[in-house]
């Protein structure tokens, strides 16, 4: 029996009848250590994680320290793993929209669009989807962004010391779920965002409920940018912390607030309209630091432009009243709900109205809910571009009601990959820092 190594550490051993056995070698903590203590060297290896206070969510950093500098920097991921995408392959294709709202769950409304856009471009419908939809995407996702950002803010200070940075954060970010609650029934998880549209209108109240807390939302917006961007303590902190420059970006396929702040101006919304981006009057916030400091004010910007798409949004919805669900209905999913007396359920004028259109429209109804649409057989890839970068999705169908693969090319795991670039040769600090300003959420990392 003869034994070989391939360039990555495997041996392969080849038994008698030929058939090669592999033993795979991994680079994980046993290792690292067995290496640190055969080169005699005082260094020390430290396991960050996976449940450290000061780290997005559970993320496992393995760092090599020289004293207080950092010498390597490795993420581990998977500790989050939910096969969000594996389950999709068993439910129907509206069905779908419930598990993959779970995934970036600070952003849930940019992972329902991601994944609707590709099901639509698959059933050819994205042409056919109602001006007033997309608006209601438009507003929702605009609104998403800003909760965003205020988390990364928000966690970002508190890992600095900074709690007020935190309470303000949060507290803006307060008054965007409490418009989210009034509209789908639900602070997270939404699911509102559906193939052909969006789960119902939105309820009588919401466009005074809006305008009544942008001016409140500018204001929180301003005072964090004030306690913030001039406070020196801060930006001893970050300033030339967590260093990437554009060539670095390009190179690991970063994008959002990371490849804004190194300077290139790259936004999907512009770059490749969806769902009428291409009418909306904003700006594309760029910074040329490559830094922690500069992707912080990147974001502080874009917040102040996605205010003004909302505002953009909200006209156009009292202006403009129409469907919310595409007209096919071999498709559209009801949309015109009306809650029953005791707030839960459908009402009785409502069901009556369904029975009483004709058998084979209830028959129809049941089944296009029960077993749902048919996608014909193909693939699609749609993306978007969400506030940790460009979020896509690839759908395939077989010509069945559900899809044969569901896969997303989630922001943060490619963001992750800078990890490296920009610890390894700072402080145990600057980690924290430096992590900070990726802002990933591992919920769309695993998956």
């Amino acid at each position: 029996m003869s034994t070989t190594t391939d360039a990555f550490g495997a041996s392969t051993h080849d038994v008698d009848d030929d058939t090669p056995v592999v033993n795979a070698v991994g680079g994980d903590w046993d290792s690292v250590a067995e290496e640190a203590s055969a080169l005699h060297e005082e260094r020390i290896v430290v396991n960050m994680g996976p449940q450290h206070p000061s780290t997005h969510g559970v993320l496992r950093l393995i760092l090599e320290l020289d004293g207080e500098s950092v010498t390597e920097a490795r993420a581990g991921i998977g500790y989050l793993h939910t096969g969000i995408e594996k389950n999709m392959e068993f439910r129907t294709w509206t069905q779908g929209v419930t598990f993959c709202t779970r995934m970036d769950y600070v952003m849930p409304f940019f992972n329902e669009a991601a994944y609707c856009l590709a099901v639509e471009k698959a059933l050819g419908v994205t042409d056919q989807i109602p001006e007033r939809a997309n608006t209601i995407r438009v507003l929702l996702m605009e609104l998403n962004r800003i909760t965003s950002h205020l988390v990364c803010l928000a966690t970002g200070g508190m890992e600095m010391g900074a709690t007020t940075v935190m309470t303000i954060g949060f507290r803006e970010r307060e008054r965007i779920l409490r418009i989210f609650e009034a509209i789908t029934g639900l602070r997270m998880n939404h699911a509102f965002i559906r193939p052909g549209g969006v789960a119902q209108d939105i309820p009588v109240g919401t466009i005074d409920m809006v305008r009544e807390n942008l001016p409140l939302l500018r204001k929180g917006v301003r005072e964090l940018e004030l306690l913030l961007m001039e406070n020196p303590i801060l930006k001893g902190r970050t300033v030339d912390v967590g260093y990437l420059d554009l060539t670095g970006c390009i190179a690991l396929g970063l994008t959002g607030p990371v490849l804004r702040s190194a300077g290139l101006p790259h936004d999907v919304r512009k770059a490749e309209p969806y769902c009428g981006y291409e009418t909306y009057d904003f700006e594309v916030p760029t910074s040329s630091g490559c830094d922690a400091y500069a992707r912080l004010k990147v974001r502080v910007e874009e917040m102040h432009e996605s205010l003004k798409i909302v505002e953009q949004a909200i006209d156009r919805l009292e202006k403009n009243p129409g469907p919310v669900m595409v007209a096919d209905k071999k498709i559209a999913w009801p949309a015109q709900l009306a809650v029953g007396a005791d707030g839960q359920g459908n009402s009785l004028d409502h069901i009556r109205e369904i029975m009483g259109e004709s058998m084979e429209s209830l028959i129809h109804h049941f089944k296009l809910v029960t077993e749902g649409f048919r996608v014909p057989a193909g693939q699609a890839y749609a993306a978007i571009e969400s506030p940790k970068g460009e979020i896509g999705c690839h759908v395939v169908s077989t010509g069945g009601t559900r899809p044969y693969r569901a896969h997303f090319r989630d922001p943060s795991f490619n963001n992750l990959q800078a990890v490296a670039a920009m610890c390894e040769g700072g402080t145990v600090a600057d980690v924290i820092v430096a992590v900070a300003s990726i802002d990933p959420v591992m919920g769309g990392v695993d998956r």
